[in-house]
């Protein structure tokens, strides 16, 4: 009997929406070969990583293991899929294998870090195969809301796994490959012993519609519209910014992108030659000059990224363009959970400028390109999987996926980020809880989250920071008075009182009373400081500010 096993082990996207990071493993316990299946990120918000720019899956079990890792597999461009790639790859130096779309963006996320573009692999759909190590690997064309995007086909000595990658299951996806339900019955065939799939929507007990179905309802809005046209988007649905810009043609008016993420899928969509009849556009130095009524803008920023056209818009003019009276803006997109403040508030500020705003409406606008409860179920009996094992997707989702295949008699269990499961066997089994966790992107660093640097911005933002020089001599006598300085406090507490002037008097006051033990203490001197800064600043403005403290010293240095 072999000793072999095949393992299952999510490091991201498993009990969440985003920064999705699966490893696969065959061989024996402690030295199988490695696969990775994308490598994504999630994006930060103001009030749990303030000043993040990306969040990224900690990879460092990964790395301990480099010399194991076979290949790097990514399903599709999206960037909770593919968008850590640059960041990570130094740390695992593994080749990289993706259709050609998804590679063309790929290398640019590449040589944006400095790393060779050549490691990035073009594979054709199946029956391409990627031989790596213990592993065959396949692209499955399916249909998702950005062009090529597969499904994998994983053989191994254990048995065949698909991994669904994002999904649904649309006949007219308007750009990119249909669902054929002749090519999952020929995947299935061979006997699929684990269906690692998709659960983003589970919850939706009705059948997914097509992203054709929308086409109708946008014409007819831009063609009633008066004044300029603004809409926006997912920058990577190349398929909805077709149907955009082919229902502005057919109004009569101009086109124009804006946005450096749109202009640049659009461009890999037409370099790939996934996009070959995409609508003349004109630059937004003409658009300037076209009448309003003739013009249409699509541009990034669905989601209320500040630095995005949308935003801009909302603020005054982007690009010498700006919204006015009359104009029309429809967000045809799903805002994603979490970022609801930002899309309200740039929404208030365009209807303040008296433009009309038009939402999704119930999905009139916009559909959905993950799989409904109605298409899992017709994926689980298409693939009749021994083992279903959910992913992307909260705790709740990966939940109700499980116990929808428990009900129908396929062994299943909830998998989340960190645990290792053996797949060897009839069902899954929990062998090892690995320590995973989640790295920050802040400006130019990597930062771990537990690090505590965003902790203590945290805590400054929330309660001020408070400085505090004081020189004494070589005998550890105070020369002259400490000083304060405050960040992100009241000037003034109670009674009007100068905040800095009741914490340098109270300070002067300890100081007085230490004895020369604890002047002569760096660290008891600095937590008395500490202590009565943070008991006057409670007192006087009811906060406990963070307190940096320091103490020079005159002689140490000679």
């Amino acid at each position: 009997m072999s000793d072999d096993r095949l393992i299952y082990l999510p490091l991201g996207g498993a009990g969440e929406i985003g920064m999705n990071c699966y490893v696969y493993g065959y061989g024996p316990e402690g030295r199988e070969r490695l696969i990775v299946v994308d490598l994504g990120v999630t994006f930060p918000d103001m009030e749990t990583t303030p000043g993040v720019d990306l969040i990224v899956p900690d990879v460092s079990w990964l790395a301990e293991r480099a010399d194991r890792i076979e290949a790097i597999f990514i399903t599709h461009a999206h960037e909770d899929h593919v968008g850590a790639l640059g960041h990570l790859w130094d740390r695992l130096r593994a080749p990289v294998y993706c259709r050609r779309f998804t590679a063309t963006i790929a290398k640019m996320k590449m040589t944006d870090q400095g790393h060779p573009a050549e490691a990035v692999n073009v594979v054709g759909p199946l029956p391409d195969v990627v031989e790596a190590g213990p592993f065959r690997v396949q692209f499955a064309p399916v249909s998702h809301s950005i062009p090529e995007s597969s499904a994998l086909i994983i053989d191994t000595p254990a048995g065949r796994i698909v991994h669904s990658g994002d999904f649904k299951l649309d006949p007219d996806p308007v750009v990119g490959e249909a669902y054929d339900p002749e090519a999952s019955a020929d995947v299935a065939e061979a006997g699929v012993k684990v269906l690692v799939c998709d659960s983003t929507n589970v919850f939706n007990t009705h059948a997914g519609r097509s992203e054709s179905s929308i086409g109708p309802a946008i014409r007819e809005l831009v063609e009633s519209s008066t004044g300029m046209f603004v809409a926006t988007t997912f920058a990577s649905n190349i398929a909805r910014l077709k149907t955009l810009a082919e229902a502005g043609r057919a109004a009569g008016r101009s086109v124009c992108l804006l946005g450096r993420a749109m202009k640049r899928m659009v461009t890999a969509a037409e370099e790939a030659g996934v996009l070959t009849d995409f609508p003349p556009i004109v630059p937004p130095e003409m658009a300037a000059d076209i009448p309003r009524q003739h013009l249409m803008l699509i541009v990034t920023g669905s989601q209320g990224e500040r630095r995005a056209a949308t935003a801009q818009l909302s603020r005054g003019k982007y690009l010498g363009l700006e919204m006015k009276e009359g104009d029309t803006f429809l967000f045809s997109s799903k805002t994603i959970p979490g970022n609801e403040r930002g899309v309200i508030r740039i929404m208030n500020a365009l209807s303040e400028m008296g433009v009309n705003l038009v939402d999704d409406q119930g999905g009139r606008y916009h559909v959905s390109g993950h799989a409904n409860r109605p298409d899992l179920e017709r994926v689980h009996a298409a693939m009749k999987p021994s083992i279903l094992i959910p992913m992307h997707g909260e705790h709740r989702h990966l939940r109700e996926h499980s116990r929808i295949a428990a009900a129908k008699g396929i062994a299943s269990d909830v998998v989340t980020n960190g645990m290792m499961v053996d797949l060897t066997g009839d069902a899954p089994e929990v062998v090892e809880f690995i320590e995973t966790g989640r790295t920050y992107l802040d400006g130019t660093a990597q930062v771990g989250a537990f690090d505590g640097v965003i902790r203590d911005r945290i805590r400054m933002a929330m309660n001020g920071l408070v400085l505090v020089t004081l020189i004494v001599d070589e005998d550890g006598i105070p020369l002259g008075e400490p000083w304060a300085e405050c960040l992100g406090l009241p000037l003034k507490g109670r009674n009007g009182r100068a905040l800095l002037g009741v914490i340098e008097a109270d300070l002067a006051e300890f100081l007085d009373r230490a004895d020369r033990h604890t002047l002569a203490d760096d660290d008891k001197l600095d937590e008395g400081i500490r202590r009565v800064v943070r008991q006057v600043s409670m007192e006087e403005v009811g906060k406990k500010p963070e307190v940096t403290v320091v103490v020079s010293r005159l002689g140490e240095d000679d």
